[in-house]
């Protein structure tokens, strides 16, 4: 089944709330947990167990179990296939970014069946040009896996780059941000038939995207883009102004939260989860 198609089905079974897993040092120390990889490795599993019947899609930050080195790896892995176990959706926030061989091993590292860090959908950069990632998009078709291109980012030191215009090719003219969605889109729209497209991408819930040259108008097509959507909760986006901020892209829009769920600690996550997933659908489908 393509990454698209399962995306559809946990959407319509267990909502659009995508519960991040991010184990920041304070959170450990809220938490009563060590800053270390035995600590990280127990808050993962906590959301994990937490999210589990009540969402169906989480999303560990790759970064802060990687700075306890192997063993934080070996926690992750640990962490990622206890969600994929427990029926989860997991979508690695590795941002992963290269050129040639170097990239297609990342998407390997994430994307192969059976291998230890495997997950259902990775986040990438795609600033080289999204030619730059196209064994990564190939191979997520491939394997039924996703991938989300980073395009409109909510930290405002991007927003230069993202507003840049090209200067040559086909999409001379576009915004960075813009070139990247019309690539991505047009690679889903070559692919066979499915509910959406195996490639997705990063906006930010926060930006005003028409500002980032980006079309909201515009009808999404077949195999339409996925969109993961950070930004909801803590940083201040409404999941009922949805609609209004991503426009045609809305209907597969992911609503991405960590900070505003976690700070329930682990006595109230499970419930903070589950009354965001309701607050989600009643809102958003």
């Amino acid at each position: 089944m393509s990454f698209g198609d399962r995306l559809a089905g946990v959407f319509a079974e267990r909502g659009r709330l995508c519960v991040g897993i991010d184990p920041h040092a304070h959170l450990l120390e809220s938490w009563g947990l060590p800053a270390s990889a035995s600590g990280v490795r127990a808050f993962g599993l906590a959301v994990v167990e937490a999210a589990t019947g009540r969402a169906g899609i989480v999303k560990p930050q790759v970064a802060f179990f990687e700075r306890y080195g192997s063993a934080g790896y070996a926690a992750l892995e640990e962490v990622i296939g206890a969600a994929r176990a427990a029926g989860l959706l997991v979508i690695a926030d590795a941002k992963r970014g290269d050129i040639g061989t170097s990239v297609t091993a990342y998407a390997e590292a994430w994307l192969t069946p059976g291998a230890p860090l495997e997950a259902d959908a990775m986040t990438i950069a795609a600033f080289q040009g999204v030619g730059s990632i196209d064994d990564p998009m190939r191979l997520a078709e491939a394997n039924g896996k996703g991938l989300f291109a980073l395009a409109a980012t909510s930290n405002p030191e991007a927003a230069a780059i993202q507003k840049a215009i090209v200067q040559d090719g086909p999409r001379a003219g576009s915004t960075v941000a813009r070139a990247i969605i019309e690539d991505v889109q047009s690679f889903n729209q070559a692919q066979p038939p499915s509910a959406f497209g195996s490639v997705g991408l990063v906006l930010g819930a926060t930006l005003d995207l028409p500002a980032f040259g980006i079309d909201i108008a515009a009808a999404p097509g077949v195999n339409a883009t996925p969109v993961l959507a950070p930004g909801f909760g803590h940083q201040g986006a409404k999941v009922q102004d949805a609609a209004r901020l991503f426009g045609s892209f809305a209907g597969g829009v992911i609503v991405s939260e960590s900070r505003g769920l976690l700070g329930a600690g682990p006595a109230g996550l499970a419930d903070a989860i589950a009354r965001r997933t309701d607050e989600v659908r009643e809102n958003h489908g």
